[in-house]
């Protein structure tokens, strides 16, 4: 780990005008993915504006019957919550289903939409990736190369990295709103649709947040009700990133909206995909996986997606005429 300096933030406008005046400046909170990455000097800030005496560690229900959530609400405080568990279950189950109890005291809201890919070759410095270093290449895309856990749709030919978040995925599905402020002191809303960004030739722009710009919230609509389900297949029974994971909320009528992980390098939901629920898990995945381009490695990503999505609907059946 490289030598860097230090500041502990008061006020998150003035901590975002820090981030824009220092240049190579990263916020810190609950640091479980940053400091892993700068152990490895993968990041290399300069300097860190730590975040957590900012006071935005707070649940608090909003005008419109939603939930507005602060950037510093730990991952076991939100999945505990009693009105989380109860309006957006799909929520807890991703939170829980996500890295281990320690890590969850300590990770926080708004880092969990930050934290970066776990795809081998940008952890491995030796190796190409132009997420890592823009313009060197992409091994994952080599002959050979081990792509088992990487992406299948939403990929590029620089990248085919995926966003290893469970509670993204299930922000996705729940049309969450992300808060930021920016250095000049404004504020904006970011559908969480719009927030994480596909590679295209840049993978190295990971979010649509613009240089300094802090998370300060996440907004969650209110709720929307139905039977909330999450499923996460992966290699091992814990302590693992998806293979697939998929989020489901069915509606009585057999309506609702189907989210996936582990497949993109965002959270990956389509309204044209959501429409086909009523027609079976065959036809939703037909439309959210169009176009998809699987390497040898990992088009069994196909089919597993398809058969998870199976077994949650044979768990949620509708209701009875």
């Amino acid at each position: 780990m490289r030598v860097f300096s230090y500041e502990k933030a008061t006020d998150p406008a003035a901590a975002a005008a820090r981030a824009a005046e220092i240049e190579g400046a990263r916020f810190i909170a609950g640091g479980t993915n940053l400091i892993d990455l700068m152990k490895l000097e993968i990041e290399r800030p300069g300097h860190l504006i730590d975040v957590t005496g900012l006071g935005l560690d707070e649940i608090t229900e909003t005008g419109d019957g939603g939930l507005r959530i602060g950037a510093l609400v730990s991952n076991t405080a939100l999945a505990a919550d009693s009105r989380v568990r109860r309006d957006y279950g799909v929520l807890t189950r991703a939170i829980v289903a996500g890295a281990s109890g320690q890590l969850r005291n300590k990770a926080t809201t708004g880092g969990n939409l930050l934290q970066r890919t776990r795809c081998p070759y940008f952890y491995d410095t030796a190796q190409a990736c132009n997420k890592r270093a823009p313009g060197s290449g992409c091994a994952a895309l080599s002959k050979g190369a081990f792509s088992r856990q990487l992406g299948i749709v939403g990929i590029s030919d620089s990248c085919i990295a995926t966003h290893p978040s469970d509670m993204a995925v299930a922000m996705r599905i729940l049309d969450a709103e992300v808060e930021t402020v920016k250095p000049s002191g404004a504020t904006r809303r970011i559908p969480i649709a719009d927030f994480h960004l596909l590679p295209g030739d840049t993978p190295h722009r990971e979010t649509a947040l613009e240089p300094g710009e802090l998370i300060t919230a996440v907004t969650l609509p209110a709720p929307v009700g139905g039977r909330h389900a999450y499923h996460k297949a992966r290699d091992r029974a814990s302590y693992a990133f998806a293979l697939v994971s998929v989020a489901l909320i069915r509606q009585p009528d057999g309506s609702g909206r189907v989210a996936l992980g582990g497949v993109a390098p965002k959270p990956w939901r389509s309204a044209e995909a959501d429409a086909e629920l009523p027609n079976g898990a065959r036809a939703v995945m037909a439309k959210l996986l169009e176009g998809a381009r699987p390497t040898d490695a990992n088009a069994f990503k196909i089919t597993l997606a398809e058969r998870t999505l199976a077994a949650l609907l044979a768990d949620s059946p509708v209701a009875e005429e």
